[in-house]
């Protein structure tokens, strides 16, 4: 009877107890990064403001064979900075890096307000159109008209490559470091850029109908990621009813439950450390630049200037991951540490005490 009672238990605890520890430690750890104000607000804050300083940098080594061995890609970067023009300058011209400061910065603002309960949550509306304005302003025009004269003229070959960008929208094609035919490069580029923007949203909206959502004092983030916690009750049911099947002292119990819920977590915390630190590994090693198509020197320096993003991305999604299961790790630990405090006490109290003789009365004379 005591070895079906074990068989059941375990049944419950391996089949349905541990699947479900382990993919829900996985769940809450990713709601708790994904609704984070860290990482929805303050980590974009700091890209956007890190993004002049970055395109200066890029503008400045791409024109450096060092870092771009391709002769045509740097024609075109030694070409713009013949213009006297960094990109910082151009984004302020076009108002770009005013709009990014002021009015982007306000919105991500306000929407970390909301998941932090500063304010009632409301729909926010991030506007896009400063940007697709930017993109067609008649700064840039002038920007590649210098930069168009600072190039050497075609040849014929090169005459040919414009005018089939002019003929296929600028698809699939590199742009020839030569100074084709204004009319035909105002063409290919003034369709580029509008192409781009009309790719581009108006605006984008935030928050969508939450116009009735109720006023959370913990903030939305919080209270999120409080209620993600009751998912933990999915497998301490599976865990706590098998224990209870298989053991047959409060000791037993214990040990059931702790070294289940160790077991469930320690698979969960080593495959969120390999994860994070395998793609960090991946995001050093580059491995995809490795393939022909998408090799490029450019590429590499890009990357390289912006490594930082995809790697604190990639630390703000794992890392809840990780402390989630340190933490059902650690209540397993703590279940089997009250395991052998209740068998002592058991044990303690299972101790008979010894009785004092006593003597025989003595005998009268």
């Amino acid at each position: 009877m005591h070895i079906a009672r074990r068989f059941i238990g375990l049944i419950l605890i391996v089949f349905f107890g541990l699947p479900s520890l382990f993919g829900i430690i996985w769940a809450v750890g990713m709601i708790k990064a994904s609704v984070s104000a860290e990482f929805l607000t303050e980590l974009p804050r700091k890209i956007i403001a890190d993004i002049p300083e970055t395109a200066d940098e890029i503008f400045r080594e791409a024109q450096d064979e060092q870092y771009i061995g391709d002769s045509d890609t740097r024609a075109w970067f030694q070409a713009a900075a013949k213009t006297g023009i960094s990109p910082r300058e151009l984004m302020e011209k076009t108002g770009l890096l005013e709009w990014m400061g002021g009015e982007l910065s306000d919105s991500l603002k306000q929407i970390g307000r909301v998941l932090r309960g500063e304010r009632r949550p409301r729909p926010i509306v991030i506007d896009l159109r400063p940007l697709k304005e930017a993109l067609l302003h008649p700064e840039v025009d002038l920007f590649l008209e210098k930069t168009l004269e600072n190039l050497p003229p075609c040849d014929e070959r090169g005459q040919k490559a414009w005018s089939d960008l002019a003929t296929e929208g600028g698809l699939h094609h590199e742009l020839p470091a030569c100074r084709p035919d204004p009319l035909v490069a105002k063409a290919v580029l003034s369709e580029a850029r509008a192409r781009a923007a009309n790719d581009m949203d108006n605006e984008v909206e935030v928050f969508e109908g939450v116009r009735t959502f109720p006023f959370l004092p913990l903030g939305l983030s919080r209270t999120i990621t409080l209620l993600s916690y009751f998912l933990f009750l999915i497998p301490a049911a599976f865990i706590f009813l098998g224990a209870l099947i298989a053991a047959s002292s409060p000791a037993g119990f214990c040990r059931w439950s702790g070294t289940s819920i160790l077991v469930g977590g320690i698979p969960a915390l080593l495959l969120a450390l390999a994860t994070k630190y395998l793609s960090l590994w991946a995001i050093q090693a580059a491995p995809f630049s490795w393939h022909d198509r998408w090799a490029s020197d450019l590429g590499d320096l890009v990357l390289d200037k912006v490594r930082w993003i995809p790697e604190r991305i990639i630390d703000q999604l794992f890392s809840p991951v990780t402390w989630v299961a340190l933490f059902v790790c650690l209540v397993g630990v703590v279940f089997i540490a009250v395991s052998f405090s209740v068998r002592d006490k058991a044990r303690k109290t299972q101790q008979p005490i010894p009785s004092t003789p006593v003597a025989p009365p003595k005998a009268q004379a």
